[in-house]
């Protein structure tokens, strides 16, 4: 089976899915980065009871928070994605990565049918994914000679 097929094949579920980060409405834009920053993670799922509300990510900090200097102290929910698109454990990872493809998405919240976040799939993830398809590809790649990088990444 190829990896067209297995994407098609394999489940969300079998991603190395982790126990997402949930805050409430009211909690506020503060908090909630600071609970990022603990979990060392870019989003924070914003849950009323347990059912997915929103999603605030670090985009959502920059451009809803910081850009427009909204007081730190206020609630978290008004600045997060409202109703953010889901998957679920059972739908293929071919459809999780068209969806963050399509939508520009880091991070996938995966539900389960009452709307209750069981995990969050992130980019990280599909690549890990994909380096487990390719193992030897990917560890045996050599070097290139001469290799220059031509300008200074990053900050």
């Amino acid at each position: 089976m190829g990896l067209r097929e297995n994407l098609s094949h394999d489940s969300v579920a079998q991603l190395p899915l982790k126990e997402p980060l949930t805050v409430t409405p009211e909690t506020t834009v503060r908090q909630t980065v600071a609970a990022m920053q603990r979990a060392r993670v870019g989003y924070a799922l914003v849950c009323r009871g347990r059912v997915l509300a929103g999603i605030f990510t670090e985009r959502d900090l920059i451009r809803r928070v910081l850009i427009p200097g909204v007081d730190p102290d206020s609630p978290v929910e008004p600045y997060a994605t409202p109703h953010p698109v889901t998957v679920s454990r059972a739908d293929p990872i071919a459809a999780a990565l068209r969806i963050m493809f399509q939508g520009h998405h880091r991070h996938l919240p995966v539900v389960d049918h009452e709307g209750v976040p069981v995990g969050i799939a992130s980019v990280k993830h599909i690549v890990a994914y994909l380096v487990d398809y390719y193992p030897s590809t990917v560890y045996n790649l050599p070097p290139r000679s001469r290799q220059a990088q031509a300008a200074r990444e990053g900050a």
